[in-house]
């Protein structure tokens, strides 16, 4: 698959997830909205309940001053009683009229009543209206004088009127009934608005919101799991490609390995059948040692890619026993010295440890430092100068290789622990390999339980640091 075609399957997959998150934005606003119209009209309905309540509530005591002064004004005498029966009907019914509406401006005044209202029973009654519409939120409420200009109950309590509290923008912003969503006039009547009651819910939005914090949270998880799985799903396209890519290249370096000791083997051969050749002995021992040789070559590069299968397969069995790493190194450099000095450089030890005998494998710890030995000098193209240096650590021993070559990209740090990645060199097509040799290295220092490092920059050369343990853990 091409890098186009996964780079557009990401971009489709990528806009599907962001429009299935804002249709689910949607659905879920639209449910709360609609549950918020439910909760608006619940309220009203209780705030119009209140209202009549106090409204009888009223009349109620209205009728009831009345009829306590009609007792009053009543006749107590029998001259009174003479007097009233002299009256003419029509004067009667207009007198008792007269004062049913001078008791209806005394005893029903609008800004009267709502100064008049007793605060417990409006705070149970807001209570009972609420409960009864299943609300069971913490609320803040106050009768606002129209007269005053100002809150005169608040919340249970008479509230002190300090002036006009609208000219004053701090006060309206300290108090959250002035931001209060529901409000209902109280006592108006065509003439004159006295006051109204707010109510005003602090948890109305936390409220809501958690009718629907379940759906959200199981959406949220859901499309956390698939953005998860599809994030994954990437991450494995991008590493089965570039393996894919690794695995082709270390193909076309075998056969170009296999192919140079072939075509010599191909070339010695014919050659020792020559009737020329046959007959002169040194010659033809001189093609069966080229043939030996580059027999070897390929059985070499062949063990490192059966070698890997193994440590791959984790069947590789170590033989633990007590190694001098000094002596090794010193083995590693003098097989390495000749291609060093051919290129004009040099190899520096600095033996430094006190204590450099551990417990590994000799095989392979002499087949890691001959690695890096190896990279360190193939990475240089010109006077390489290799630096290996040891020096006693806790627990163990530590060495390092430190070479003057083309150096490594943080990028590429980052894989060349990874069968079958080999570091591109630019315009220098002369490096030899399958991408096996620092993979074999990491897998053998984990399997000695040690540790390696590497530090590098393009142009000034590498650095890999091996620790070692001194003695190995028993199963």
């Amino acid at each position: 698959m091409s890098k186009q075609a996964i780079w557009s399957i990401i971009m489709i997959m990528t806009l599907s997830l962001i429009g299935v998150g804002v249709i689910q934005y949607f659905w879920i606003k639209r449910a709360v909205d609609l549950d918020e119209k439910n909760f608006d009209d619940k309220v009203t309905i209780a705030l119009n309940n209140v209202k009549k309540r106090l409204i009888t509530d009223a009349e109620e005591a209205a009728d009831k001053k009345y009829y306590e002064q009609k007792s009053i004004l009543e006749p107590k005498n029998m001259l009174a009683s003479i007097i009233k029966d002299d009256l003419s009907s029509k004067s009667e019914q207009l007198s008792k009229r007269i004062k049913e509406l001078e008791f209806r401006s005394s005893f029903l005044d609008p800004n009267q009543l709502l100064e008049n209202i007793n605060i417990a029973i409006l705070d149970k009654y807001l209570r009972m209206e609420l409960e009864s519409k299943d609300i069971d939120l913490d609320y803040e409420y106050g009768i606002y004088s129209n007269k005053d200009k100002a809150y005169i109950i608040e919340n249970g309590n008479y509230a002190a009127i300090i002036g006009d509290t609208t000219k004053s923008s701090n006060v309206a912003a300290m108090n959250p009934l002035y931001k209060a969503e529901y409000k209902i006039s109280l006592f108006a009547d065509d003439m004159l608005d006295p006051g109204h009651l707010n109510l005003y819910f602090p948890g109305k939005k936390r409220f809501l919101w958690s009718n629907v914090i379940g759906i959200l949270l199981s959406s949220v998880v859901f499309t956390g799991l698939i953005l998860f799985c599809f994030s994954y799903t990437v991450y494995v396209i991008f590493h089965q490609k570039k393996v894919s890519e690794m695995k082709t290249d270390f193909i076309n370096n075998m056969t170009h390995e296999f192919k140079t000791p072939i075509a010599t083997i191909s070339l010695a051969s014919d050659s020792i059948l020559s009737p020329t050749i046959i007959e002169n002995k040194d010659k033809v021992i001189r093609f069966i040692n080229i043939i030996k040789q580059e027999n070897k070559r390929m059985l070499s590069q062949v063990e490192k890619v059966l070698q890997m299968a193994q440590i791959e397969k984790e069947n590789v069995e170590l033989k633990f026993n007590p190694i001098n790493l000094h002596d090794l190194i010193v083995d590693a450099v003098v097989n390495a010295e000749l291609k060093v000095l051919t290129k004009g450089g040099t190899i520096v030890t600095n033996l430094n440890a006190q204590k450099p005998v551990i417990e590994g494998d000799v095989t392979h710890i002499s087949s890691i430092i001959n690695n890096l030995l190896d990279n360190a000098e193939k990475y240089t193209p010109e006077k390489p100068e290799i630096v290996i240096s040891t020096k006693d650590v806790k627990g163990g021993v530590e060495f390092s290789v430190t070479d003057n070559g083309i150096g490594i990209s943080k990028d590429a740090l980052k894989n060349i622990f990874e069968k079958f990645y080999r570091v591109h060199t630019g315009n220098l097509h002369d490096v030899k390999g399958f991408g096996l040799g620092l993979s074999y290295v990491k897998a053998m220092v984990d399997a000695h339980h040690g540790k390696i490092q590497v530090k590098s920059e393009p142009g000034k050369g590498s650095t890999f640091t091996i620790l070692l343990p001194e003695k190995q853990k028993t199963k």
